[in-house]
């Protein structure tokens, strides 16, 4: 039985090997090895790949982020996805309390946000808060102030937040342990480019260049 397993291991990694070698070789101009891999797989197994995100990272075909939610802004008034209706969004989910990747991320998002000079003034840079029992509006007025002036702040019930959360399929869980003082969370880390329709045309991994995510949203701008 482990020889059979070994085998049917070593099988797998050989067809990985040879369908990472011809994404490799078979990659179109400008495209990068991930998108003609995924492209790739799609094809071998019966389907189509959706068209890669500008900048940003391929969602599967027939995959569809965002979505109506209401929370509560940081200054206190209950807002909708209809209050961002005919605007782009850059929309990130973290803490206030996050010591490193949430200050790291919505700096590049206030980065892109001055890369993209005049054509800013069409989008609207957002933190959703995951941590909705210690982010009050009032915490994420004095967080956002710190990044860029555009940006909105968005907190909510734990059940608006989880529906918000579901609708761009983000994770998160908090973390206490015994030698901690206060908790944390664990979250992922995706800047999601949200459409005037409500549903994400592109996200970006963590680290993502300004300039890549203002180009991404420029190419957006032309076709909006």
């Amino acid at each position: 039985m482990l020889q059979a397993v070994r085998i049917l291991a070593m099988v797998v990694l050989l067809l990985l090997g040879g369908l990472w070698a011809a994404a490799w070789l078979g990659r179109g101009e400008g495209e990068s090895i991930g998108n003609s891999f995924a492209r790739l797989a799609a094809t071998l197994l019966g389907g189509d790949a959706a068209a890669p995100s500008a900048g940003g990272v391929q969602l599967p075909q027939g995959m569809v982020l965002g979505g109506p939610f209401r929370l509560t802004d940081h200054t206190g008034r209950t807002v909708t996805e209809a209050d961002f209706a005919g605007r782009f969004l850059l929309v990130y989910f973290g803490f206030t309390y996050c010591p490193d990747v949430c200050p790291t991320e919505l700096g590049i998002v206030a980065a892109a946000m001055d890369e993209l000079g005049e054509q800013a003034a069409r989008v609207t840079p957002v933190l959703i808060t995951i941590d909705p029992e210690r982010d009050t509006p009032a915490a994420l007025a004095d967080y956002v102030s710190r990044f860029h002036p555009a940006m909105v702040g968005l907190t909510g019930s734990p059940e608006q937040i989880a529906a918000a959360a579901r609708a761009y399929r983000v994770f998160y869980a908090k973390v206490q342990r015994p030698d901690m003082t206060e908790y944390t969370m664990d979250h992922s880390s995706f800047i999601y480019l949200v459409g005037p329709d409500g549903r994400v045309r592109a996200l970006f991994r963590p680290q993502t260049a300004p300039e890549a995510i203002a180009e991404a949203v420029r190419g957006q701008l032309r076709g909006a």
